[in-house]
């Protein structure tokens, strides 16, 4: 269902220049915060990795969901997870990884990977509204086998604030694949994270190099100031009214 609001143009300070967002045809893109790849127990942890890395995201992301919600943007929250028989799920993805320890198997929060699954879930901090669109993922990229496009065109979005992780993962496939259809990718670096910091570095230069050539990077900060901006605007065009 596609909807109509006015125009209203917010210019966010980023890199490698200045972007000025038109908010009515902007969403904002949460990528995988879920259990399974942010809690001890989970996917994550069971390759080896200290999820801990991931948490300094959150209260970033929070920050702009409370403010993107107040303004009514578009929100869509993504999972990377997979059909219980693993039918979606290429035997190459499959086969990585330590045996009794791969997707499928049972973990601390069930089936590792699996929908439906406590693992699979978003954490509670980031738990998205009843209103607000999930869009469950079989692969890295949140374009690739879901209905994602269709969303995105039937609401006349043509910006991303994206966030989420990891970095170099699921965050820069999605942004290189946005940017392959033609959407102007704003990434939010204190809201992404890796659990490796030196990818977390290397996955923003990616993104924002020659010219940005896959897209802007910005931060929470300079994104809330921008949406404050346009919340003070509009009432003070209502109490002018």
């Amino acid at each position: 269902m596609s909807r109509s609001r006015q125009s209203s143009i917010g210019r966010v300070a980023a890199e490698p220049e200045p972007i000025a967002l038109d908010w009515s045809s902007t969403a904002l893109v949460i990528i995988d915060m879920q259990r399974d790849f942010m809690e001890p127990g989970g996917f994550g942890e069971t390759l080896g990795n200290d999820v801990s890395q991931l948490a300094r995201a959150i209260k970033p992301i929070a920050a702009v969901l409370d403010a993107a919600r107040a303004m009514g943007m578009l929100v869509v929250h993504t999972r990377e997870g997979h059909l219980p028989d693993l039918s979606d799920a290429p035997p190459a993805k499959v086969e990585r990884g330590a045996p009794s320890k791969r997707i499928g198997d049972p973990g601390p929060m069930g089936r590792i990977l699996i929908r439906g699954e406590a693992g699979h879930d978003i954490i509670p901090a980031l738990y998205p509204l009843n209103s607000e669109i999930v869009i469950d993922k079989p692969g890295k990229g949140a374009f690739y086998a879901t209905e994602l496009g269709d969303i995105l065109q039937n609401y006349g979005i043509e910006n991303l604030l994206v966030c989420g992780v990891t970095t170099e993962v699921c965050v820069n496939t999605t942004v290189r694949e946005a940017n392959d259809r033609g959407y102007r990718c704003v990434v939010l670096a204190d809201g992404c994270a890796s659990y490796f910091p030196e990818f977390h570095e290397m996955g923003l230069k990616m993104i924002k190099a020659q010219g940005g050539i896959f897209g802007w990077v910005s931060d929470s900060a300079a994104v809330l100031k921008a949406m404050a901006s346009e919340t003070s605007k509009s009432l003070a065009a209502g109490a002018s009214r």
